[in-house]
C-alpha cells in the first residue's frame, strides 16, 4: 500500500506549511536514532523524513494529492535515507530554525574607510589640528535611511514569501538535490520596496562631502594610522557607520631627517672652525609650524678639535615619544671641509702652522688602533738587521 504522508505526519490534508513543519519537528525529535533506541525508530524516522520531504515541497505535494507518487521507489523502509531530503530540514527539526540564515537584513554596518594624508615633518613631530574633507556615504535625510519614499514602506516579497531565498530541486542518480539561492526579486532581503526614495534610490544612504576636525598627536611617524571610530561609511539601510582610518604620509624635509625619536642633520664646517670650536644657529623645526611663536633657531656648540664625521647631540630637541614619556635628541653630524684654493698668505700661514706642529711630513695613519705605515716598515728593517 502506498504511504499516506499526511497520516505519517499526523496532519490533515488541509494542513498549512507551518503546521506540517511543526509536526515534522515534533516527530523527528522523538524518532531520531540518536535519541530513540526503539527497534523500529530508524525506519519510522525515515518514513517521517520522506513524508515531510513530499509535503514541504509544493510541487511534490500537489502531485501526491492528485494520486501520483512523487518519491518513486524511495518510500518506506526500503528507501535510502535522505533521498531528496535537505540537511537544513534536520537542523530545523532539532534547533527550531533552518541552517540557512534566511533573509538578510537591509540595515547593515558600513565599511571602514582609509584615507591617506600628507603632512609636513614638523606637523608629524609636534602634532597639529586641521580640517579634513571626507567623501563618504551618509544617511539619506529624505527617507531617514529606510530607502522607501515618504508614506510607503517595504513589503514582503511575493516570490520567496519573505524567505530571502528560493529552493530548486534537481533530480540526479543519487536522488533529488535541493539547492537554495538568493531570491532574484528581493536580492535576499525578503522584502521589496515598491516606491523607493528618489534621493537615494532605495539605498538609504547617499554620497556626501563633510569636514572633520582631525587632531594629529605629536610623534606620529610615516605610516601611522589614526582611527576615527564611527566616521567611516554609513551602512546600507542607514546602518551604523564603520570606522575611518587616516594613514599619515610625512613629506621629506630639506634639512632634517627623522630616525626614530631623533632628528638628524648634517653641517659642513671649515677646518679652522672645527679646530678652534664654534657655535652654530640651526633653523628650529618647530618654526615650520604656522602657530609657532618661540625661538626660530637652535644653538649647537662645536667643541674645539671636532673631527669630520663626529656627531654632536642636543638633548630634548628631537621627537616627542608617541606612546611614552620624553623627547629624543637632535643629532648633528659635522663634515670638516678642507680648503681647495689658497692665496699666498694663507699658504704661508698653513706652512708655519705645519712647522710649529711638526707636521711637514706627517706619517699616514690607518686608524686609531694601527701603527703608521712607515713605522711598520722601519720596524721590519730593524728586525732584519738584528738577525
Amino acid at each position: 500500500m502506498a504511504q499516506d504522508y499526511y497520516e505519517t505526519l499526523g496532519v490533515a490534508r488541509t494542513a498549512t506549511p507551518e503546521e506540517i513543519k511543526k509536526a515534522y519537528r515534533r516527530l523527528a525529535r522523538q524518532l531520531h536514532p540518536d535519541v530513540n533506541d526503539a527497534p523500529d525508530a530508524a525506519d519510522r524516522f525515515k518514513e517521517v523524513s520522506i513524508a515531510y520531504e513530499v509535503l514541504s515541497d509544493p510541487e511534490k505535494r500537489q502531485l501526491f494529492d492528485r494520486g501520483g507518487d512523487p518519491m518513486g521507489g524511495a518510500r518506506g523502509g526500503g528507501a535510502g535515507f535522505g533521498q531528496g531530503f535537505s540537511f537544513d530540514d534536520i537542523m530545523d527539526a532539532f534547533f527550531g530554525q533552518q541552517a540557512t540564515r534566511g533573509p538578510r537584513p537591509r540595515v547593515q554596518r558600513g565599511q571602514d574607510a582609509l584615507l591617506r594624508l600628507e603632512v609636513e615633518l614638523a606637523e608629524a613631530v609636534f602634532g597639529v589640528t586641521q580640517d579634513l574633507k571626507v567623501d563618504t556615504a551618509v544617511t539619506c535625510e529624505t527617507c531617514d535611511g529606510s530607502g522607501a519614499a515618504e508614506g510607503s514602506q517595504p513589503v514582503r516579497c511575493g516570490t520567496c514569501h519573505g524567505q530571502g531565498a528560493i529552493q530548486h530541486v534537481q533530480r540526479s542518480l543519487l536522488g533529488d538535490i535541493r539547492t537554495s539561492r538568493p531570491c532574484p526579486t528581493c536580492h535576499g532581503f525578503g522584502t521589496v520596496i515598491p516606491d523607493p526614495c528618489r534621493e537615494c534610490d532605495g539605498e538609504g544612504r547617499v554620497r556626501s562631502r563633510r569636514t572633520l576636525n582631525l587632531t594629529i598627536p605629536a610623534g606620529v611617524d610615516h605610516g601611522t594610522r589614526i582611527q576615527l571610530a564611527g566616521q567611516g561609511e554609513v551602512g546600507p539601510g542607514g546602518g551604523p557607520a564603520g570606522d575611518l582610518y587616516v594613514e599619515i604620509h610625512v613629506k621629506r624635509h630639506p634639512v632634517y631627517l627623522r630616525n626614530g625619536d631623533h632628528l638628524q642633520c648634517q653641517v659642513t664646517l671649515p677646518m679652522t672652525a672645527a679646530a678652534l670650536g664654534t657655535s652654530l644657529d640651526l633653523p628650529a623645526l618647530k618654526a615650520d609650524l604656522a602657530e609657532h611663536d618661540g625661538d626660530d633657531t637652535i644653538t649647537v656648540d662645536i667643541e674645539p678639535g671636532t673631527q669630520s664625521g663626529q656627531t654632536v647631540s642636543v638633548r630634548g630637541e628631537g621627537v616627542p615619544r608617541l606612546r611614552g614619556v620624553g623627547t629624543g635628541d637632535l643629532q648633528v653630524t659635522v663634515v670638516v671641509e678642507t680648503p681647495s684654493r689658497l692665496d699666498d698668505e694663507q699658504r704661508e700661514l698653513l706652512h708655519r702652522l705645519a712647522t710649529i706642529r711638526d707636521e711637514q711630513r706627517p706619517e699616514a695613519r690607518l686608524g686609531s688602533t694601527h701603527r703608521s705605515v712607515f713605522g711598520r716598515v722601519r720596524d721590519a728593517f730593524r728586525a732584519g738587521a738584528a738577525e
